[in-house]
């Protein structure tokens, strides 16, 4: 046993039994290296990766290798869901190094803690051979590592806005320029399997939000279609879990097909956003499935007892990636009887297997009522029937060697969730729904929150490590979302409380953008700035939609301000190479055209909510009382003759009142 076992990470306690004598991140390993001249290898990744799974078998499970490390290192581990502060700023020097950033990510530090050299996954053979290389250059050319550490350091200490060249632009937001980058992004579209034209493929919610807000905007038919083409793969490919619900990470190849099976938190909560909206767009059934199985799975396996979510299933269970999910020709005999011979038609299935080693997964580019016609094996009875098959496989499944679970709960992911669970009561009403949403925005105040701090990770009952901006944006986003499912003002006053705590202690005056470290948290050699979307958004972008949305629920002008000089900055990214900043692009759709104020007053707003967020309006807010409000949006608003009434504004200029829903969207419909 070394240092890590006193850890509460799940991933740091993977390695809690290796003879490598691990430290996690802390001042007693930063002191040590420099009390002994040694050098630092930090070692980052997480309990869900494969492949720092099999680097850990190969080589730190080996006492011989252990040794070589032990020897000439100081070592430390670091999870970089609990850490990514750690991780973003030796992440970014690996990359200035130019080696391809991944997990397991080793980066090799001098004893003050700057980098020097860095790589992803090597073999064993390679790895001790790194390892002697680093110790000769340690000895014997110190001041060479020195001078390049020295340079990595001060590429990293270059402000963002001189690095990317980014100065304010117009103050005006031109629709105009909605075309042309979606003409950017079309480039590079797979437009036979969906997504983008490359391997791997992750979903990209941003660059989905976007699209969904063009095409309101554009009515683009070429937009709508990429959306459903991207979207019914997603759904159908074996990215998705048919027997159990949710998405794994992302699919090793360019159509979808074979997971990289471990499942995050991350994923599943934007994709259910995503597939809300389109699913109150289009209507296809496929989607409001796949929001029901997948939040179906988030509560039976992700759920705490309290109401938080957990973080991710792993790859692997019994040392096999993917052996929960993948089934031999034989045991889908067995398991099914007489419905083998249709499902294996249906899902192509034989006995030397879609995948490798004789297994088989299940995959889909078509809906399966469409397939089965295809195939000729469609009746009266194969809904029924085909449900009745997942289940048996469900059934089954469940008493297999389970992957693990990472248990710990982030606030970061966790306000994700909250906001794609907002979005999937809204498409389909389901009361079930929205208590799971504000069940987890109580969880974070209670277990997460100390005054109006966060905390960014909770695990068996101890919230710890100080929040990071993408758990202020995150969680202020929820708060948002919280507020307009529930007309519960206390959520505002939260999501107030947590952005003015983030203007006092992230936000940079002179570069108009919010660091990712509050002022409190722990000095790194750099401190970084989140710009740019991934398959999670930047949290400078996810914090320019709040202050966005804030500005129009209390008519606070500063709010605007800023978010409007954000934007304005990053324009020149969004003009010219949108596909990183697509986020940022959503943001620009909202302020492109007029966003609706919705005001909803009397004894029925909660009904009349339900009723109106069934229908795909994406620029708006919605605010609301059964009584009467301060707020500014809500104050001098009445019911109508008894009834209650429906206010649709643009720019805090609002039309007449009405009663019904049918009528609020005619208006809606003509306000732009």
């Amino acid at each position: 046993m070394n240092r890590l076992a006193q850890e509460t990470s799940p991933y740091l306690l993977q390695h809690a039994h290796n003879p490598v004598d691990w430290y996690p991140w802390g001042n007693e390993a930063l002191e040590k290296a420099k009390e002994e001249n040694k050098p630092i290898l930090v070692s980052i990744g997480y309990s869900a990766c494969h492949w720092c799974h099999v680097m850990e078998r190969e080589c730190f499970e080996k006492t011989d290798i252990a040794a070589v490390m032990n020897a000439h290192f100081v070592c430390i581990k670091v999870d970089r869901e609990e850490r990514p502060d750690v991780d973003a700023v030796y992440m970014d020097a690996v990359q200035a190094m130019g080696v391809r950033g991944g997990w397991p990510l080793n980066v090799f530090l001098l004893p003050d803690s700057k980098p020097f050299y860095g790589v992803t996954y090597l073999p064993p053979q390679n790895w001790v051979q790194l390892l002697k290389s680093i110790d000769n250059a340690f000895q014997n050319h110190y001041d060479e590592l020195a001078k390049s550490a020295e340079g990595f350091v001060e590429n990293m200490s270059i402000p963002d806005s001189e690095k990317y060249g980014l100065t304010s632009q117009q103050s005006e937001f031109e629709a105009a320029h909605l075309d042309s980058m979606f003409e950017q992004l079309q480039k590079n579209f797979d437009t036979h399997n969906g997504g983008m034209d490359r391997a791997p493929k992750f979903p990209m919610p941003s660059i989905y939000k976007f699209l969904l807000r063009y095409y309101d905007i554009s009515q683009n038919p070429e937009a709508l279609r990429h959306i459903e083409l991207t979207l019914n793969r997603i759904a159908l490919g074996g990215i998705y879990d048919h027997v159990g619900g949710g998405w794994a990470r992302y699919s090793v190849d360019d159509q979808w097909f074979i997971p990289h099976f471990e499942k995050m938190l991350y994923d599943n909560a934007q994709l259910l956003e995503v597939f809300s909206e389109a699913y109150s767009l289009t209507q296809n059934p496929l989607y409001a499935d796949r929001i029901q199985q997948t939040i179906g799975w988030l509560d039976r396996e992700m759920r705490h007892a309290e109401g938080g979510f957990y973080s991710a299933l792993d790859a692997d269970s019994e040392g096999v990636e993917g052996k929960f999910y993948i089934w031999t020709e034989t045991e889908l005999r067995e398991i099914l009887g007489d419905d083998f011979s249709w499902f294996s038609k249906l899902y192509n299935i034989s006995g030397h297997g879609n995948w490798e080693h004789g297994f088989n997964h299940l995959h889909l580019t078509e809906a399966p009522v469409h397939t089965a016609k295809a195939a000729g094996i469609y009746h009266d009875q194969f809904e029924a029937n085909y449900r009745n098959a997942l289940q048996k496989l469900f059934d089954y499944r469940a008493e297999r060697a389970r992957p693990g679970l990472d248990d710990k709960i982030l606030a970061s992911w966790n306000g994700l969730l909250i906001s794609g669970l907002a979005a999937a009561y809204r498409a389909l009403g389901d009361e079930k729904i929205r208590e799971m949403a504000v069940s987890a925005g109580h969880f974070i105040f209670e277990k997460m929150g100390v005054e109006e701090r966060l905390l960014h990770s909770y695990k068996n009952g101890k919230a710890s490590v100080t929040g990071f901006l993408e758990d202020y944006a995150a969680v202020i986003g929820a708060c948002l979302s919280l507020y307009q499912i529930t007309f519960e003002e206390h959520w505002i006053h939260k999501a107030e409380e947590l952005t003015s705590y983030t203007l006092s202690n992230f936000y940079d005056t002179e570069e108009g953008f919010f660091n990712f470290t509050d002022v409190y948290g722990e000095a790194l050699i750099a401190r970084k700035k989140e710009l740019f979307d991934n398959v999670i958004p930047g949290s400078n972008s996810m914090m320019a939609h709040n202050l966005y949305t804030l500005s129009l629920m209390t008519d606070k002008s500063e709010y605007l301000e800023i978010a409007d000089k954000m934007l304005s900055k990053i324009s020149r990214l969004v003009l010219t190479d949108v596909q990183w900043v697509t986020n940022w692009a959503a943001l620009y759709c909202q302020r492109a055209v007029p966003t609706a104020e919705v005001a909803i007053v009397g004894t029925q707003a909660d009904q009349l909510r339900k009723d109106f967020d069934r229908f795909f309006v994406p620029n708006k807010v919605v605010m609301g009382t059964a009584t009467t409000s301060e707020l500014p949006l809500l104050q001098n608003r009445t019911e109508i003759n008894n009834q209650t009434a429906i206010y649709i504004c643009y720019d805090k200029t609002c039309q007449l009142p009405v009663t019904k829903v049918e009528e609020a969207l005619q208006q809606l419909s003509g306000g732009l």
